[in-house]
């Protein structure tokens, strides 16, 4: 890990906390979207984002965030002008991912790969990693196989997802090669059903449903479209989108985590690093806890940029 950017500390369990208090809204040193947003560049390879750049109070450029339309040309932008990756698209109300912030993750879980590999970043089409609830954006089989050329398995429970996600695959050149999917068709198991004898992922990746129902997730919805809109009687739209199934489950991200948590023992000499994306900082204390008391060999819990909100990776390895 880069020791320049942040501080470790280990606790008795040997977990490790990544802080980055001292960097908010500062993205991994190789992120090449630390400078920010390069609108004119942007709208140069995604030409339809200049219907949504509008001049700011300051007098710069920018987009309207609470806009889901804006976010969705934004984010096509970024990955036709660095990743190569053209026509990309996402099915209607999925969700839309801001790429700047999981390419952070995406360099984040590469340090912890190095960290295993005498502070070497493992490339190439060797390194399998297993992307749990890929999506129809797919974005993290992207990212992890233009920036570091890994070899990816998406699973998701939705198959409508995955097709959309195949033919995204097929449209951009090499990605057909490293990223292939496979349906989950138990919703209540995440490991099973997929992993076979002689498989083994170096790497898990997932950003799991965050909200325990459709309630809770109206209401911070709620809050974060009022917080970015000016028109406070305006009816609050997600900006991101999201199909119920990528937003909400029962337990929310705590349960999820947890029961990846326990899956992921019993397929222990299957798998490298585990992790997770957790946005709720109070599910971190009993998901830890659960790590503990299953004496798992290494925890870290890394904090990453994510805009204006707090968002951490838990990792695993047992």
């Amino acid at each position: 890990m880069d020791k320049r950017i942040y501080k470790s500390i280990t606790f008795a369990l040997n977990y490790t906390y990544m802080d980055s208090k001292k960097k908010k809204n500062v993205l991994h040193p190789r992120n090449i979207h630390q400078s920010g947003y390069d609108f004119p560049k942007l709208a140069e390879a995604n030409p339809a984002l200049k219907d949504y750049i509008i001049e700011t109070a300051f007098g710069t450029i920018s987009i309207d965030f609470a806009n889901p339309k804006a976010v969705i040309e934004l984010n096509k932008a970024l990955l036709m002008a660095y990743y190569n990756v053209q026509n990309w698209s996402i099915l209607k109300n999925s969700l839309c991912p801001p790429v700047p912030g999981r390419a952070d993750y995406i360099h984040y879980a590469a340090d912890l790969l190095a960290a295993d590999n005498n502070g070497i970043i493992p490339t190439g089409p060797q390194i399998h990693v297993l992307d749990i609830g890929t999506g129809s954006s797919m974005i993290y089989p992207i990212l992890g196989e233009r920036i570091y050329g890994w070899r990816f398995l998406g699973t998701d429970i939705d198959i409508t997802a995955l097709n959309h996600a195949r033919s995204l695959v097929k449209k951009n050149s090499g990605l057909a090669k490293k990223i292939v999917f496979q349906l989950q068709e138990h919703k209540g198991h995440i490991f099973e059903g997929i992993l076979h004898k002689d498989d083994y992922f170096d790497l898990v990746v997932c950003n799991p449903p965050f909200y325990k129902s459709r309630e809770e997730n109206w209401q911070k919805t709620s809050k974060k479209f009022h917080a970015l809109h000016k028109n406070k009687e305006a009816l609050p739209v997600q900006n991101f989108g999201g199909h119920p199934n990528e937003l909400w489950c029962e337990g929310g991200e705590r349960k999820f985590v947890r029961d990846m948590i326990n899956e992921s023992m019993r397929f222990k000499a299957q798998l490298g690093w585990v992790t997770s994306l957790i946005s709720n900082k109070e599910n971190l204390e009993p998901l830890i806890a659960v790590l503990e008391y299953n004496k798992a060999a290494k925890v870290e819990i890394i904090n990453i940029a994510q805009g204006q909100k707090a968002i951490r990776i838990l990792a695993w390895k047992w």
